[in-house]
């Protein structure tokens, strides 16, 4: 059975209230029996995913974050996070861009596309795009898009990037850092049986814009494929 139930909800909101080791391992038996039900989550999105893309994730249990938080480097030390989150991995050079999903009450969504493009990989979006934006407006303009994502989201520069004029008419777009694409659910959608299918929509949603993506980053900006 692949449906997420209101127990997983009641899982991690009481653990947000009592989110530490102690309480965890006292309801161990509880996260156990929640986690496979995510993974049966998991493995039935991945089917419906793979009917349209090419996926290297081998099953949906290897696509889910583990719960246990890596507090070395951060202020916040509760040991576990108090969501679900998943990330299925597209295959081959040739599909640029990440799907990710999160489950958390209130706050559960479908997102993707270039969280952190190394500097290289950024400023050769930048070029493509000074140098032809249009496919890539013609995507975040169209009314799917809008009607499903809302706009383009992402971390932006405040100033024009280093070589770029703050004049371009597509500074709005060579600002980004980041180039990311989001939709919401309700509790009550993540909770319905066919919601993997919805969630496996969302990620087809956002192919028009991978594949432009993919175009910039695996041609030049004459157009031919780079080797």
């Amino acid at each position: 059975m692949s449906q997420i139930t209101k127990n997983n909800f009641k899982f991690l909101e009481d653990l947000r209230k009592n989110n530490t080791k102690p309480y965890f391992e006292k309801n161990k038996a509880t996260y156990i029996a929640l986690h496979e039900e995510m993974i049966a989550f998991a493995d039935a999105l991945l089917v419906e995913v793979k009917k349209f893309d090419e996926i290297d994730t081998p099953t949906g249990k290897k696509s889910l974050n583990r719960i246990y938080r890596d507090v070395r480097f951060s202020k916040d030390k509760t040991p576990y996070k108090t969501h679900w989150g998943g990330g299925l991995r597209r295959a081959g050079s040739d599909r640029r861009g990440g799907f990710y999903y999160h489950i958390e009450k209130g706050n559960s969504f479908v997102g993707g596309g270039f969280w952190a493009p190394d500097s290289k990989d950024l400023l050769h979006i930048r070029k493509q795009i000074d140098v032809y934006a249009k496919p890539l407006k013609k995507v975040i303009n169209s009314k799917a898009f809008k009607d499903y994502f809302g706009s383009l989201e992402g971390d932006k520069l405040k100033t024009a990037p280093k070589g770029f004029d703050k004049e371009n008419e597509n500074i709005d777009l060579l600002n980004h850092k980041q180039f990311i694409v989001w939709h919401k659910f309700s509790d009550k959608e993540v909770i319905e049986k066919d919601f993997h299918k919805k969630v496996a929509k969302g990620f087809k949603n956002m192919l028009p814009f991978f594949n432009v993506m993919t175009d910039y980053l695996t041609t030049d900006l004459n157009g031919e494929k780079i080797k």
